[in-house]
């Protein structure tokens, strides 16, 4: 695959973004790639996790990419968006427990995806977290906000949309957006560490607990798989 790169360690799905020469942006190629990954990892039925990692000594994931976005025409644009839920919904309900290894700055679209997974494992020493989109004005759309109000914290929610605020690890941690923090030397082996724990959870009951915590993200999920006529 030309920017990510997935590969099993044991129980434990690790899908690596980018490269270092890459910035780990989100275009139509991207989120095609991430589609794969998924319909690789759900047509295996073995119990596991994933890790979503970044080969970026600076960026796990910087959004979307908006200057290749910027040469789209109005319809390019909407339909790119369609896909972008797609994959931030599809992640959100995965049939397995994925936590995401934030070893680097996390912004926009980047959020997003991070806030679909189950568990969030933050770099507490370097990165930030924001949602910068008031910023670059693109305000989220419906199902956006159903992934981010996934998030723990509502008060931490409403701070980060409405100021684009950008946390590092500490406060992160202190609101919630993250599960824990770590130096990063250790953070990679205590994702994983975690990521093999959760492996051992039995799969079809893990996905139907998960997609019942997220019932409206599941049913829309659903609906968006299965139009009506």
């Amino acid at each position: 695959m030309k920017f990510m790169d997935l590969k099993r360690q044991g129980p434990v799905w690790i899908l690596s973004l980018g490269s270092p020469e890459e910035d780990n942006t989100l275009n139509d190629e991207v989120l095609l790639e991430l589609q794969q990954c998924m319909d690789r990892m759900e047509a295996d039925r073995e119990h596991a996790s994933l890790i979503i990692y970044s080969n970026h000594p600076k960026t796990w994931c910087n959004g979307i990419d908006l200057p290749w976005l910027m040469t789209r025409d109005e319809a390019d644009v909407a339909a790119f968006l369609t896909r972008l839920e797609d994959v931030l919904l599809r992640l959100s309900t995965l049939s397995l427990p994925t936590i995401a290894c934030i070893t680097g700055n996390c912004y926009a679209g980047g959020a997003l995806l991070a806030a679909a997974c189950d568990f969030r494992f933050m770099r507490e020493d370097r990165g930030r977290f924001c949602f910068s989109e008031v910023k670059v004005k693109l305000p989220f759309t419906p199902a956006m906000f159903d992934i981010i109000n996934q998030l723990p914290n509502a008060h931490a929610v409403w701070t980060l949309c409405l100021t684009a605020q950008a946390m590092g690890g500490f406060d992160c941690q202190r609101m919630h957006v993250v599960d824990h923090i770590y130096p990063s030397e250790q953070l990679f082996h205590q994702t994983l560490s975690f990521a093999e724990e959760m492996a051992q959870k039995h799969r079809p009951t893990y996905t139907t607990i998960k997609r019942g915590l997220r019932a409206a993200t599941w049913h829309l999920w659903q609906q968006r798989q299965h139009p009506q006529p």
